[in-house]
């Protein structure tokens, strides 16, 4: 593994905790939150296919 792909391998699951952490917070919206963790894991896996 390349350390672009360590990198998001690891900046990846940061950013669903996030977003979820958040949408129990009460700060964002379980919609707002869903096309978060589905974006940032479709953007990782485009990503890390193409390194």
């Amino acid at each position: 593994m390349t350390d672009a792909q360590i990198g998001l391998a690891v900046a990846t699951p940061i950013i669903v905790l996030f977003a979820i952490a958040l949408c129990r917070m009460g700060v964002l919206q379980r919609y707002s939150a869903s096309a978060a963790v589905v974006v940032s894991v479709a953007i990782a896996f485009m990503l890390f296919t193409q390194q």
